[in-house]
């Protein structure tokens, strides 16, 4: 059987989950005898940040000659020169100019969104035919979106969920238009399947989805318990880490950072680590300078080997808003560390047993005095933290893929 997954935009050189449970995907589906490919759009050149077995494709679609019709960027200038002024003055009215016509002439933002994307559909059509996949397995909505708009295909699509599904098709975390949520709403009418993390995130799916819908957890690293963290060894520092990509909207490192700079003086030998990249990074930095912890609180960049890292730690914290199935949290329970979150964040609220095998948090103030219990009692860290160890053992790889294995039978 020939299998396609599509991940429209963020595969070549994307370090997050969807790329990386895209990666998993791939390799087992090989493994297990079928034909392989990825497929994305980008308009750049990169490759896969995870292994990926050399047998398998990634196509990138990308064609400069696709029309694209963009609005043009309106440019303030803020410099003394006079020339430049009158430059960028007659820049800018230009550019407004042109948007403006280019709005007319689509019927506004909708009418341009709506263009384009028909424009892009068109050739994944083109790829999709040329292709001929038995099953095609869309990594986003957006995806399932982008091949489907006002194109018929002939070919089951299946979808993998990274997030809870409500988060997929509405606003409610970031701003969407009705037109889009209006159209990734009814995309739904185009799966055969569709893969949830959680039996609850069921409930989330929209009322256009009428196929299969199957409860598929994200597979965990399995680790001996011998491997796993010893929190009875004596150490000069003891480190807190998080690791995720550093966007204070969604991940919310500036909570953490808070959170330790109240205990800090107290408990001099332990520092605080970040591991990952984003756009935040220089906030996230000036915020620790004002609070004077550069000699405590370090971030590290990128990593490809997180469970060595976190191996190296003491105790988790994950302060995040929302996730889907947090594949960092998870790695963390499994080599043994007691983990901190919030008891409202999706995910992460499905995850953590409070008092069990990890603590929920209702508040920052709550996070704080879980956090300063664990710092100062090893034996609640090594009991937390081998029952996270224990409890994601239902999540391997192994397990996983016979789950997936047997979904996509279905539609052969």
């Amino acid at each position: 059987m020939k299998i396609v997954l599509i991940q429209h935009h963020g595969f070549l050189n994307g370090s997050g989950g969807t790329e990386k449970i895209c990666c998993f995907l791939a390799n087992n589906f090989y493994t297990n005898g079928h034909q392989v490919e990825i497929a994305t759009n980008q308009d750049i050149s990169g490759k896969p940040m995870f292994y990926l077995n050399r047998n398998i494709s990634v196509v990138n679609i990308f064609n400069g000659l696709t029309i694209q019709k963009k609005l043009v960027d309106i440019f303030n200038y803020e410099g003394k020169n006079p020339f430049h002024w009158v430059y960028y003055k007659l820049k800018k009215k230009y550019s407004k100019f042109y948007n403006k016509v280019l709005l007319k002439k689509y019927d506004g933002f909708e009418g341009l969104f709506k263009f384009n994307l028909e424009e892009r559909s068109k050739v994944w059509k083109v790829y999709i035919d040329d292709c001929k996949p038995d099953i095609i397995i869309t990594m986003s909505v957006g995806s399932l979106l982008e091949i489907t708009y006002k194109q018929a295909i002939a070919v089951p699509i299946l979808n993998s969920v990274n997030g809870r599904p409500d988060y997929d098709f509405t606003d409610l975390l970031w701003y969407r238009s009705s037109v889009e949520m209006d159209l990734l709403f009814n995309s739904y009418k185009n799966l055969a399947g569709i893969q949830v993390l959680f039996e609850s995130y069921k409930k989330y799916l929209p009322s256009t989805f009428n196929g299969i819908a199957q409860t598929i957890p994200n597979p965990v690293i399995q680790l001996d318990n011998s491997t796993i963290v010893n929190h009875s060894l004596e150490k000069e520092k003891y480190t807190i880490i998080n690791i995720a990509s550093l966007n204070s909207s969604c991940k919310q490192q500036h909570i953490a950072i808070l959170i330790f700079s109240k205990i800090a003086n107290k408990y001099p030998n332990w520092n605080m680590v970040f591991w990952g990249v984003g756009n935040d990074l220089e906030i996230l930095e000036s915020q620790v300078r004002d609070l004077n912890l550069t000699e405590r609180v370090f971030f590290k960049g990128f990593t490809n080997e997180p469970i060595e890292k976190l191996k190296e730690a003491d105790l988790f914290i994950f302060p995040s808003k929302y996730e889907g199935f947090p594949l960092a949290l998870t790695e963390a329970m499994s080599v043994g560390l007691p983990c901190l979150g919030f008891e409202t964040c999706s995910g992460v609220n499905e995850l953590i047993i409070n008092n069990t095998n990890g603590f929920l948090a209702k508040s920052d103030e709550e996070m704080l005095n879980q956090l300063e219990n664990l710092i100062s009692n090893r034996h609640i860290r090594a009991k937390i933290g081998l029952s996270a160890h224990e409890s994601v053992k239902q999540y391997s790889e192994t397990n996983v893929l016979k789950q997936w294995t047997d979904f996509i039978q279905q539609f052969q």
